[in-house]
Parts: C-alpha cells; structure tokens; sequence
C-alpha cells in the first residue's frame, strides 16, 4: 500500500446521513478546503464498539470546531442505515456519517477488509491544504482514544517539534 501521510488526500464524495437524523446530504474533500479534517472509519453501525466511539467523538466535537476542524465518520454501511441507527439506538451526534457503501473510499485510505466488505478503524487527519498529515489505522476490537486524536491535531497546529506526550502550553523542542 502506498504511504498516505505526507500526501494528498484521495478525494471522496459520499452521500451522508446528518447528525440529527433528519435528513440526507452529501460530502466531498472539496467540502473541507481550508479546514482541518478528522476523517475516521469504523466497520459497521448497529455494533458494539463503534457507538461509542461516535458518541464519544461527538462530545468533544466543540473542542475540534474551536481550532477549527470538522469530524465527518465514514462506514461501508448506506446513509439510510445511518439514518436508522441515528434516530434508534446510537441517537443524535454532532458531524454527518457517510455512506461508502461503494466501498471505494475505504480501499483508497488502506482500509478496506476485502473478503469482509467492511473497514478497519482507521483514522485520518487532512490539513487545510488537502495533506493527511496523521493517520492510525488498528483491528475491530479497539476503540480510539477521542483525547488522543486531539492532542495529536493541536500538536499538528503548533508547527514545531512536540515532544512525547506534548500538550497545548507546553514548550516544544
């Protein structure tokens, strides 16, 4: 698999179930031009991890909007089955879900499990320029830390040299 870090983005456009279940939209690379993007991946709605991932997420979401980055989850489910699992068991979040029921989006971010149909829980953060300057991908069964993808953005923000465990106020190298 290619390296994605350091390079452009491959672009998307995928239909989305919004946030607040009412409705459909639609979203593309373009749609984040200018802003930072957390873009992450899980394998299926309706399971036992994933909601509380997504839920978690959404939490913090004003602490992502506040240095200016848009979170927009991403499952090889459809839109319609967002919608479902959005005003059923998962309940209202703060970002859209999209749909790459196609299964093309998670093969170009190196996600795709193939003989599954589903993704890994990858996770990618794009620059405002279009660059993925981060990206975590692991197995099914581990949750990612909301806390972490955050520090590792505003890290990113700082534009210097963060040593391990940096966090905002605190001297770089």
């Amino acid at each position: 698999m290619e390296r994605l870090v350091g390079n452009k983005a491959p672009h998307f456009d995928m239909a989305t179930a919004l946030g607040d279940g009412t409705n459909f939209g639609k979203k593309n690379l373009d749609d984040y031009k200018g802003k930072w993007l957390v873009l992450f991946f899980y394998p299926l709605d309706f399971t036992f991890v994933c909601p509380t991932e997504i839920t978690g997420y959404s939490k913090k979401i004003k602490q992502f909007q506040d240095i200016g980055a848009e979170m927009l989850a991403v499952s090889t489910d459809s839109q319609y089955s967002h919608q479902a699992w959005i005003n059923g068991a998962l309940g209202k979040i703060n970002f859209p879900i999209a749909s790459d029921i196609t299964k093309s989006v998670a093969k170009k971010y190196g996600v795709l499990i193939e003989e599954e149909g589903i993704a890994l829980r990858g996770l990618f953060i794009v620059d405002p320029e279009g660059i993925i300057r981060y990206s975590v991908i692991h197995d099914l069964n581990v949750g990612r830390s909301v806390d972490e993808t955050l520090r590792v953005l505003q890290a990113l923000q700082a534009g210097g040299l963060c040593p391990i465990d940096w966090s905002p106020g605190e001297d770089m190298l």
